[in-house]
């Protein structure tokens, strides 16, 4: 008797990776979790609880990664890291899909609207940039699911909110919009995307919120109960120099270096990054988390 058919997600035991494949679940998806060979086996207890199939892959071994996505509906990638893994290993899980015949395949982007930034701005943006110049010669059907910044980095210790002074970092202007997902709602999406059975656009554009520095200033405030302030850090002239500058010191090999921070910001502010239009409306049954209500909801916890 055949397998029925399964959504595969590799990078399943990231933050991420999970909500995706658990967002897969609760529409009724049997789902296939690729982890990492040696993945410790407390990163993936939630998804064998929930019935995922947790299987350890080498990326690298073409033959038996085709093989794990033989009978595959569609292969969601939330591979994080530089080079070798966005462009490399990527491209490795992008062969063994076409290898195995599936129909669609999300690729890990997840970010601002690298379709308008400029070349050479953002070095993560970069590399999916290339990725994608691979992805169009494949001849699978893609969906890239962009969401502006992650709302979650936004609370704990976030770069942009700096709670013991209560203010907002920003630069350039005050009321720039800037577009914000949870990853809770990004993986309810993009798990509604990959169980689609319609074709679906090669770029889908969604933002939880849509908010300026005033915005999520007035926002703490009213969750915290006191006055957050906008806290202004230059230009955005003056950010691509100091970029350049602390580039030049290093951090190449890092994930997310102090500069790679400030390219986003640089993306965000200067609107280039923006996101538009929105394709929020295209599965009614998602639902968006408002930033006041996200603040609120973590400062509980």
């Amino acid at each position: 008797m055949s397998s029925p058919p399964f959504v595969a997600v590799a990078g399943a035991a990231g933050g991420l990776g999970q909500l995706v494949a658990l967002a897969l679940v609760k529409r009724g998806a049997t789902v296939k979790a690729l982890v990492r060979p040696n993945t410790d086996p407390s990163r993936t207890e939630k998804l064998r609880n929930a019935g995922v199939t947790v299987t350890p892959v080498d990326l690298s071994a073409a033959p038996s990664l085709t093989r794990e996505l033989v009978g595959a509906t569609c292969v969601v990638s939330t591979l994080q890291g530089l080079r070798d893994v966005i462009h490399t290993a990527q491209v490795q899980l992008l062969d063994a899909s076409v290898a195995a015949k599936v129909p669609r395949f999300i690729p890990s982007d997840f970010s601002l609207d690298f379709t308008k930034t400029k070349p050479g701005s953002n070095r993560n943006l970069d590399l999916r940039r290339e990725f994608h110049a691979t992805l169009r010669k494949s001849g699978i059907a893609w969906t890239s699911i962009l969401n502006g910044g992650f709302m979650d980095l936004m609370v704990g210790d976030s770069p942009m909110i700096n709670h013991k002074a209560h203010t907002v970092a920003y630069i350039s202007s005050t009321t720039q919009l800037l577009d914000f997902t949870t990853m809770a709602d990004t993986a309810a999406y993009t798990a509604a995307v990959a169980t689609d059975q319609n074709p679906t656009p090669n770029f889908l554009r969604i933002a939880s919120d849509t908010v300026s520095i005033d915005d999520i200033a007035q926002a703490q405030t009213n969750v915290e109960g006191v006055t957050y302030k906008p806290s202004w850090m230059g230009t955005v002239g003056s950010t691509q120099l100091m970029i350049r500058i602390m580039r030049f010191f290093g951090g190449e090999n890092d994930v997310f270096p102090a500069w790679q921070g400030m390219q986003y910001m640089e993306n965000m502010f200067s609107g280039a990054g923006k996101l538009d239009p929105l394709d929020n409306d295209r599965y009614p049954d998602v639902k968006w988390t408002k930033i006041e209500d996200f603040f609120r909801e973590h400062t509980k916890q």
